[in-house]
């Protein structure tokens, strides 16, 4: 009886991902879940990618194709699916991820238990994830809010933000948005994503839920799978405009706090590591360390030697 069970829309936005395609919706396709609409949004693809859905769905009436008529990037592309679903709940699939079939089930059955005991509180919740790299090497992705007491307000922002970590939260892979269930209620008073950016915008999501006191939850099983790919719009100069960017998007929040010059100069560390540009890396960081010593000291600390960590590791996977 499926209206004991609340409908819940799985967003699959689409650009160029023909050779993934198939597989991210069949997991869709597959979930355990009675209640579901699945919808996918082209964002004007130009190899094929429509055409593949209309044939994969052919026999499937939980499926809709929808076509935008003009490239709008990610942000522009979730505001449609979030305008056209008709579910309480909308969870996002990635077009080259694959999920596991309890995923919708799981993530709303955490959704749900919060709610019942913080009626009316706005909630995302993020599930815990894997990347697979094409060497082999796996990286676990568990979930924030997964483990430790729960997350809201400003320790949310500020983490995501300049990377502030009080004690026993837990932030885990931060908050991507092919991670994410939420009521669609929730989507809407946010205003949806920001359609200024181009990358980050998952991350602006969250920064804007966490300052209206959102709480955000995670499931401790890994119930996804992302497959690492490289483009133009991944490289180090895309994400260091886009962190930058975002930073001083929230330029009057982060100077209330005394923390919007970290927050436009971290990032530069980060593109000069991956640039390996080491001796200008040694000097910027002296010069954040200069204005924020024990900040900066306790994030490169933190980040540093997880970072490589994980670097050597796709090093030996690759030999």
């Amino acid at each position: 009886m499926l209206e004991n069970f609340d409908k819940v829309t799985i967003a699959i936005t689409c650009y160029n991902a023909v050779e993934t395609l198939e597989r991210a919706l069949r997991s869709a396709q597959r979930q355990s879940w009675p209640n579901l609409e699945i919808l996918v949004v082209d964002d004007c693809s130009s190899d094929g990618s429509p055409e593949l859905v209309e044939n994969l769905i052919a026999d499937d009436p939980r499926v809709r194709l929808i076509r935008r008529e003009e490239n709008g990037g990610a942000s522009a592309a979730r505001n449609t699916l979030i305008e056209v679903a008709t579910g309480e709940f909308i969870v996002f699939f990635d077009d080259d991820d694959e999920s596991h079939p309890e995923r919708v089930s799981r993530q709303l059955a955490v959704l749900r238990a919060f709610e019942s005991n913080h009626p009316g509180a706005p909630a995302a919740c993020y599930a815990g994830g894997e990347r697979l790299y094409p060497n082999g090497y796996i990286k676990a992705l568990p979930a924030i809010g997964s483990k430790g007491r729960p997350l809201h307000g400003v320790d949310v922002a500020n983490y995501l933000l300049f990377f502030a970590r009080p004690d026993g939260l837990f932030f885990g892979s931060g908050t991507p948005t092919c991670a994410l269930l939420v009521r669609r209620s929730v989507l809407v008073q946010l205003g949806g994503f920001d359609v200024l950016l181009r990358r980050v915008e998952d991350i602006d999501l969250a920064i804007r839920l966490a300052l209206v006191g959102g709480y955000f939850l995670g499931t401790s099983e890994c119930l996804f799978r992302q497959y690492s790919t490289k483009g133009p719009d991944k490289s180090p100069e895309a994400n260091l405009n886009a962190e930058i960017k975002l930073a001083k998007k929230y330029q009057q929040y982060l100077n209330s706090i005394g923390c919007y010059h970290y927050a436009t100069r971290w990032p530069n560390l980060r593109y000069l590591h991956f640039k390996h540009r080491y001796a200008a890396f040694l000097l910027e960081f002296m010069k954040i360390f200069v204005r924020y010593p024990v900040k900066s000291l306790r994030h490169i600390l933190t980040t540093g030697p997880r970072r490589l960590r994980h670097e050597r590791r796709m090093r030996k996977r690759s030999k």
